[in-house]
């Protein structure tokens, strides 16, 4: 397999696997808290470290929401925390529909490793109706370790 055909197709399985939107509703109605600013900056996928067309870009968009940009897609992210855990609300713009889909993410001590796991539609369904119920939904499975997709990592550059 050639090198390009594959950096494409691990770009584009990613994008669906972890930034396809399935959700109508955030998972909370407004942001938990402001933005950690140790987010915002520019972050490669650890497999593609040198990819600068496959950089997720992190920006304050105004002080509760971050606007992340990634090989051409917009989202509007803000933090959905709840049951003692970090989330993240992605809401993709560029789409018609809006959809969102729901992060957990970790931050390495030193700030330089950021991982990100999507939660599941095979555990809860996009075909849930309200964010209460997905809440309550998540809440009990979160021990369930099919709760999360696949972690992407991205490491920060400078």
């Amino acid at each position: 397999m050639k090198p390009k055909f594959f950096a494409a197709t691990f770009l584009a399985v990613t994008c669906l696997l972890f930034f396809g939107c399935d959700y109508d509703f955030p998972l909370t109605a407004k942001p938990t808290h402001k933005i950690d600013s140790r987010l915002v900056g520019d972050w490669a996928p650890v497999e593609k470290e040198d990819a600068k067309d496959e950089m997720m870009h992190v920006r304050d968009f105004d002080g509760s929401h971050y606007v992340v940009s990634m090989d051409k897609d917009i989202y509007r992210v803000f933090h959905s925390d709840f049951a003692n855990t970090a989330f993240l609300s992605v809401q993709d713009l560029n789409s018609d529909n809006r959809r969102y889909l729901y992060f957990i993410w970790n931050l390495s001590e030193d700030g330089t490793q950021l991982s990100l796991k999507g939660v599941d539609t095979k555990v809860i369904p996009d075909t849930t109706k309200t964010a209460t119920e997905v809440q309550r939904l998540i809440k009990q499975q979160l021990k369930n370790p099919h709760l999360f997709r696949d972690e992407i990592r991205f490491t920060r550059k400078k």
